[in-house]
């Protein structure tokens, strides 16, 4: 039996018809993913019609395994809300009236109700932080230390949420020299130097700055606005 050559072009221009157009199903696929997976800008409506002047620092919620996270997270909040232009009380003032009160665990102090808050600190807005993942890690081939967290701010005079915003800060350090035994050797000893230099505290401070400023940049999706106290309030 023979084929002419006429025969075997339909089949095959349906063929390439069918793979053209399962390509441009990907590739739509592909570019709605890709959409949907684009931050959108956050809404700074809230914000701007709070208007707050005073943010309280609520304890951090540790979801991490170490016991110092909230610390390095506290020690870094104050200077970026301050340089923001806003007013914070005092984190060892809040921390002692927490403690006379009996209030010792993060947990319960960010579940006391808004009006209570603002009665006792007198404060605007509180913040609360969540400490997701901080210190350092081990993986195969490298040692990293890494801090991640996401806070939200609340009107106290309304209990409406006005601002969140999320952090993730790592410091990896691949050495590829000496084969695979030399990676993890190096991998072990980067663990135990990055324990002993605290550098997990210094890369919770930094993500704690990074969370809080007002500064645009690639670690900080949502600034936080500039407050009463800063010479830009009002032009972001």
């Amino acid at each position: 039996m023979s084929f002419s050559s006429t025969s075997l072009v339909a089949p095959r221009r349906a063929i390439f018809a069918a793979r053209a157009a399962r390509c441009a199903l990907l590739v739509g696929a592909a570019l709605l993913l890709s959409a949907c997976a684009t931050r959108q800008p956050f809404d700074y409506t809230a914000f701007k019609a709070s208007r707050p002047r005073s943010i309280l620092v609520l304890p951090p919620v540790n979801q991490s395994p170490e016991v110092d996270a909230p610390l390095s997270f506290l020690s870094g909040a104050s200077v970026p809300l301050g340089e923001a232009g806003y007013y914070v009380i005092p984190i060892a003032l809040a921390a002692e009236t927490f403690k006379q009160n009996g209030v010792t665990v993060a947990d319960e102090a960010q579940n006391i109700p808004y009006a209570r808050l603002r009665k006792i600190f007198g404060a605007d807005a509180a913040l609360y932080i969540t400490i997701e993942r901080f210190g350092t890690s081990y993986r195969l081939i490298e040692s990293v230390v890494e801090a991640s967290a996401h806070a939200r701010l609340v009107d106290l005079r309304s209990g409406q949420e006005i601002w969140n915003n999320k952090v993730y800060l790592s410091t990896g350090q691949n050495n590829s020299g000496g084969g695979l035994i030399g990676m993890l050797v190096n991998a072990a000893i980067n663990q135990i130097t990055n324990t002993l230099s605290n550098k997990a505290h210094q890369v919770g401070r930094a993500a704690s700055y990074h969370l809080l400023s007002a500064r645009k940049g690639t670690s900080n999706a949502n600034p936080m606005l500039y407050g009463p106290y800063h010479a830009l309030v009002g032009t972001d």
